[in-house]
């Protein structure tokens, strides 16, 4: 799922996202409950219509916010208040608030809110935010009643596997349409993601859709797929391409570079993409190194095409009983070697 945190991927039009085969995206409740506000959006009939997008959206529940803002922000047991990185102003979001925002946004997808502690917190730490978040949980579910939405439960527990087992056995107890595993990629060492996932992606309900928060990596995207994950999300595409970087394959490509100046080549000649299929390295190298809102523009377009791809052709493979051969993450050299 790209990311469109206010109802936009950065610097790329709807219409140009959809040409990506990108099928959902991911919007935050609490960043759109900041600007414009859910009143409008609802007024807009929504944030389908809002954004002019017709795929399915997920809404973020705000509670990587809890993590990412903790210098604005206070936790107790009824909810977060932080201060508007805006203006100053204080917020209070509850779970019932959350759920509020979100339904009135119209969302397919509403995540519960809980609480994501950092990597270096301690164990005692890590439990109260469990508990916390399995509290919200439950006040989430209660406040709950948008009949064509869906409500995700999230597990946490941090790198302690008690405590991520625990999380699991009472998450999955609510009998969701989905799952997410959360609390990963907040500065824990990429080995600890693997693990995590490896650990607590099997006990999640198989049937229902299982969603790993943050990550977007084609070497941790496969290793998660390899465990069972469905679902991810990340900003890297719209990141790289604003910054002048373009993932070619599983490769990242600096168009700063003086290389590039008088390559006239495509971008990559085996994608269909508009970047690679009317401009040429040059003229992209030309975008980049003279600040044109265009260069980031194409490069994103490009990025998230080639992640589209990527974890299409991994789709297929599964289809095709092939994924080991194709893309076994344990094969160093696999995820070069195999077109896609």
């Amino acid at each position: 799922m790209p990311v469109g945190t206010l109802g936009t991927v950065k610097g790329v039009s709807s219409s140009q996202l959809a040409d990506t085969d990108a099928q959902m995206v991911l919007a935050n409740t609490f960043h759109l409950h900041l600007q414009p506000g859910e009143a409008v959006i609802k007024a807009a009939e929504g944030l389908h219509k809002f954004m002019g997008w017709d795929g399915p959206i997920l809404t973020d529940s705000g509670g990587f916010q809890v993590f990412s803002l903790a210098d604005l922000n206070r936790v107790n047991d009824d909810g977060v208040t932080f201060r508007n990185p805006r203006d100053g102003s204080q917020i209070h979001l509850t779970p019932e608030k959350v759920i509020e925002i979100q339904m009135a946004l119209g969302s397919d997808v509403a995540m519960a809110f809980d609480q994501c502690p950092p990597y270096a917190a301690s164990e005692k730490d890590v439990e109260d935010a469990c508990s916390r978040t399995h509290d919200w949980l439950n006040r989430c579910v209660a406040a709950h009643h948008k009949s064509n939405q869906a409500l995700f439960g999230i597990v946490q527990g941090g790198c302690f596997p008690h405590l991520r087992r625990k999380s699991v056995e009472i998450v999955s107890s609510f009998n969701l349409p989905g799952f997410a595993i959360g609390g990963v990629s907040v500065g824990e060492p990429i080995n600890e993601i693997h693990k995590i996932v490896r650990e607590v992606t099997p006990l999640l309900p198989e049937e229902r859709p299982r969603y790993l928060m943050g990550i977007g990596t084609f070497r941790e995207m496969t290793i998660a797929i390899a465990n069972g994950i469905d679902l991810f999300d990340c900003v890297l595409p719209t990141r790289l391409g604003r910054h002048g970087t373009a993932l070619v394959r599983d490769e990242r490509w600096n168009l700063r570079n003086a290389c590039f100046r008088e390559d006239f080549k495509p971008l990559d000649n085996t994608c269909g993409c508009e970047t690679c299929s009317r401009y040429s390295r040059a003229y992209l190298h030309h975008l980049v190194r003279t600040g044109e809102l265009l260069g980031h523009t194409l490069l994103s377009v490009h990025n998230i095409t080639n992640l589209m791809r990527f974890t299409n052709a991994i789709s297929q493979s599964i289809i095709e009983g092939c994924f080991s051969e194709d893309f076994a993450p344990w094969k160093s050299d696999s995820i070069a070697r195999h077109t896609w």
